[in-house]
């Protein structure tokens, strides 16, 4: 999608479809800024192949946030190493790329230890409670959850080296806005209000064309934010 002198590709983090996309773009077209969905503690951790915690980082973000990490770290994992895509990839290729090319690279996501925090702070007793119920049933009843917010079509289709289509991922947001608002509210809605404001900053104060890499699931809302 692309805004003024600013294109977004959205992306799938264990997607090859979204590693050539951005491959092509820098490529073809050159960008003078590639704007990145990360903060400087993930940019710097993605580039290592061992990822280093204990006690500090507990401390900093909380029980419930540093857990979420681990969880969300194992599954995207597991799910890369079904397509052969290491997780990230398409960040690690944007940076490289901007290495090679001398390309700027700019980070405009909200620091992590602070997304975490506000996860543990926020997560309520009723959204875990939820989210065990939802593992159950879609363990057990997974077609007719999945038909209840209407993905039946999504059901067991999914190609993990694309993109999903964009209206598949309007009715995901949407479920998780409805049935979990405070994960949707700390995950999704305050990161995206940081990156629309950095982006659009990038987009007022530099010249030349600019890419920004988000995941797919921020790329409607950071350009419907950014034009308000």
């Amino acid at each position: 999608m692309k805004y003024k002198n600013l294109t977004i590709i959205g992306t799938s983090h264990i997607s090859r479809e979204s590693v050539d996309a951005i491959t092509k773009f820098i490529e073809e077209e050159k960008p003078e800024i590639i704007a990145l969905e990360l903060d400087k503690d993930r940019f710097y951790s993605i580039q290592q192949s061992k990822r280093e915690a204990g006690f500090r980082e507990i401390f900093q973000v909380g029980v419930k946030g540093y857990l979420f990490s681990l969880i969300g770290e194992y599954v995207e994992r597991k799910l890369g190493e079904k397509v052969g895509v290491k997780p990230g990839q398409e960040m690690l290729t944007a940076i490289k790329l901007a290495k090679e090319n001398n390309i700027k690279i700019a980070l405009i996501d909200q620091d992590i230890r602070i997304t975490l925090k506000r996860f543990s702070k926020f997560l309520s007793w009723k959204e875990r409670f939820r989210f065990a119920a939802d593992i159950f049933k879609s363990i057990f009843f997974g077609k007719r959850e999945m038909k209840k917010i209407g993905l039946e079509a999504f059901d067991m289709k999914i190609d993990l080296t694309k993109v999903p289509e964009k209206k598949v991922i309007r009715k995901m947001i949407s479920f998780v806005k409805k049935r979990y608002p405070n994960v949707y509210k700390v995950l999704i809605g305050e990161r995206n209000v940081v990156m629309a404001k950095r982006l659009k900053w990038l987009v007022e104060n530099e010249k030349g064309k600019i890419l920004a890499v988000v995941g797919a699931g921020h790329e409607e809302e950071i350009i419907g934010l950014m034009k308000k």
